[in-house]
Formats: C-alpha cells, structure tokens, sequence
C-alpha cells in the first residue's frame, strides 16, 4: 500500500484557510501571529496540496557527530543519516524548523546554532532544493528572536527565504488521535515537500525536554490548547499528523535548566554533539541521556512510543558515531 504524503493524510482535514508561500525575496517581511491568535476564518474548503512524503528507512540510522565545529558536526551527522539527497529531490520546497522561542544569543543554549540551521540549508540547496523556507513561531517578538539568535543572518546568507508567520498562514486540521480532534497548522509548513525539525536540547519546564517532537509545536497556533489538553499526548498526535522527514537536534551547547528560555549561562553545558535520523523518536531518546535521564523521563516520548510512532528502545537501532 502506498505510504500517504503529509499534506494527503490532512487534506481531508483541512477545513479553513489558504494561504502561498512566502514570495521569492530572501527574506520575508510580515506581521508575525503570536501562538494565542486565532485561526482566519475559512476562505477555501479544501487547500491546495504540493507536498509529497518521502518514505524512510526501515530502520534508519542514528547519527551522532561531535568536535568543535558545529557545522562540520551536521554536516557529518546529515552524511551519515543517508545524506541529504535521500530527503531532498531536485525541485522540493523545504522547511528548515529551528528553535527560535526567543531573542538570546547562541551561547545561551535557548536557540538553535545557526551554524547548524545555516548547513541544513545549504545541503538542502545542493541537493537541488527549489526554495528553503526557515520559520519558527516565538513566544516573544519574532524580529527580535530571529535576529539575536543569529538564524536570521545565517539563513539567508546560506540561501534560504527567512519566513515569518502570519496569522492568515493557519489552516484547522483534523488531528489523528484521541485528545485535538482539529488544530491550526501553519499550510506553508504543511504543504512543503520536505520538514526538517532542528531544535536546540534543552530543559523544559513543562515538556522536561524540547528536542525534536516538543520543536513541532512551533507550526502550530493556540499552543496553550495543548497545555490545557495534555501537552505530551498532544506532542505525540501532532507529529503523528505532520511528521517530519528528518530531524537534526543541535546539542552544541545544552540548557540544563530555566528552560526554554534560559538567560544565564551557569545552566549551558557544552556538548559540541549533532544527532541526525529519520525518526524523530530514536533521535530525541538518544539526546535524553546528555540530560542524565532517559526517554521513560521524557512524557511525550513515552507518548509517541505507545503511538509506534518511533524507537525509545535503541538496543537494536542502527548508531554510527562520526
């Protein structure tokens, strides 16, 4: 049977909005939706779909890369992951997802290394993407957060499109599981060819980790929605619905504690490690043990795992170390 697209398996969901992409400037200028706005109301039934899914690896391989360079990292890690040309085909349209939740430096661990964000570009160029969106949702002023993590700058000299969202980009979906029922995605992200998640690790006041899954909630709108429902089942359902292709979690430098914001540097722990896979699951559980836990600790890995959306169990999960 053939494996569903993304934006197939929600099509039949999608009951508002419509929106394009951002236009080809490098970097797109807009009001930017906080995570509390409301939905548009609905123009179009049923929204146009351009994404096609990819199929993964049975049993993909774990990446792991450390040294002092945090580009040579993801670029080792993405190589060993099956290379960037197994995710990417001549033509695609990518989102690259970082951790952009507020306006920190690097060095606070709060935001993903654009050095990381900056080589997944410009592997996704190589491989002969069409357009690189890069695009998170902050918690705070998004111009700000974009800009003082340095993605902003690295993105677009790297050769993506810096997106910002917009409150018109939100479409309801039907979320598979038993706790959203329907829920605002962001179309843009929706209807790429290919979604990289690459989140900074940190600690996570409510989540006990952002890693790659908890990352997800940032093309999503009416976040505290997932709060009120169950934010780890609500984690779990909503990579169920928008899964992404490859997830690349920077661990450059770790947030140990006071996440996700963070703002003293006495809770950043160096780890100069890049884990890259195609199964978010396997990646995030592997991550947990920089933190001293493990992924029974991390609640909505625990979800995701009795929802078979991945591994937490690594005793048979194929590990290059590069």
């Amino acid at each position: 049977m053939r494996r569903l697209t993304r934006a197939e398996f929600l099509r039949a969901g999608a009951v508002s909005g419509a929106v394009a992409l951002s236009g080809a400037g490098a970097v797109t200028f807009a009001a930017c939706g906080g995570s509390s706005g409301e939905a548009p109301a609905a123009r179009n039934a049923t929204p146009q779909v351009i994404a096609r899914r990819k199929d993964r690896p049975a049993t993909p391989t774990l990446a792991i890369a450390s040294g002092p360079s945090p580009a040579d990292n993801t670029a080792r890690a993405v190589a060993a992951a099956g290379g960037m040309a197994a995710y990417v085909q001549s033509g695609d349209v990518v989102v690259v997802k970082p951790n952009m939740v507020t306006g920190r430096a690097p060095e606070y661990a709060a935001t993903t290394n654009p050095e990381v964000v900056a080589t997944l570009v410009r592997l996704a160029r190589d491989a002969g993407a069409k357009r690189v969106l890069v695009m998170d949702n902050p918690t705070s002023d998004a111009r700000s957060a974009y800009s003082l993590s340095g993605i902003a700058d690295a993105a677009d000299a790297a050769g993506a499109e810096v997106h910002f969202m917009t409150d018109a980009g939100y479409r309801d979906y039907v979320i598979p599981g038993s706790l959203l029922g329907t829920h605002p995605l962001y179309s843009p992200a929706v209807d790429a060819d290919v979604l990289i998640t690459v989140p900074i690790a940190k600690q996570h006041g409510s989540a006990t980790l952002t890693l790659a899954g908890k990352n997800l909630m940032g093309i999503c709108n009416k976040r505290s929605r997932l709060h009120t429902k169950g934010l780890s089942r609500g984690i779990a359902e909503l990579a169920a619905a928008f899964v992404p292709d490859l997830a690349v979690i920077d661990a450059t430098r770790i947030l140990v504690r006071n996440g996700p914001n963070g703002g003293n540097l006495d809770d950043v722990v160096t780890k100069n490690t890049v884990v890259a896979c195609a199964d978010w699951v396997a990646a995030d559980a592997w991550v947990t043990r920089l933190f001293g836990l493990t992924p029974q600790d991390v609640p909505y890995l625990t979800a995701a795992a009795d929802m078979n959306l991945g591994t937490i169990d690594l005793r048979s999960q194929p590990i290059k170390h590069v």
